[in-house]
């Protein structure tokens, strides 16, 4: 409900780009964890960071999908979204979780899981990556449309 103001002075593209950017900027700091790892140094700084991100992207990948929808379409659209992030949430799950446990090596112990998260999270940190890019692009192209609608 605080994020009203928030997009009304930047914009839902930008806050979607950064909510993207900061879970991947998470991903990446749990990268380098390893078995002697404290809490306050590999998990919290990931687990602020991406909490932070799908704060910031979820509520404006929200508006995004339904602006410009008519009244009688609202919950068609909002029906539409709620699919693709339920689908897309068992996807990427199911991607993240193959890749684990083909990494993993059951008879390593903790370090032989801990050979398993690490491109587990690889996957996590691509796709993050992906969409922040896939939607700063869409950030940059904007201006240069209307700019060619223009002339």
């Amino acid at each position: 409900p605080r994020l009203g103001p928030v997009i009304s002075r930047v914009g839902t593209t930008r806050l979607i780009a950064l909510g993207l950017g900061s879970a991947a900027a998470g991903y990446a700091l749990f990268l380098p964890i390893g078995i002697d790892s404290p809490y306050w140094i590999a998990v919290l700084p990931t687990m602020l960071l991406t909490g932070l991100g799908f704060a910031l992207a979820y509520g404006p990948l929200n508006i995004a999908a339904t602006n410009g929808i008519a009244p009688h379409e609202q919950g068609l659209a909002g029906g539409l979204l709620n699919t693709s992030f339920q689908f897309g949430g068992a996807l990427a799950l199911a991607v993240v979780t193959a890749v684990n446990t083909a990494y993993t090596d059951p008879a390593g112990g903790a370090e032989g899981l801990l050979d398993g998260f690490k491109p587990a999270i690889l996957v996590s940190l691509v796709v993050a990556l992906l969409g922040a890019a896939a939607v700063g692009l869409r950030v940059r192209l904007r201006p240069v449309r209307e700019l060619e609608r223009a002339a």
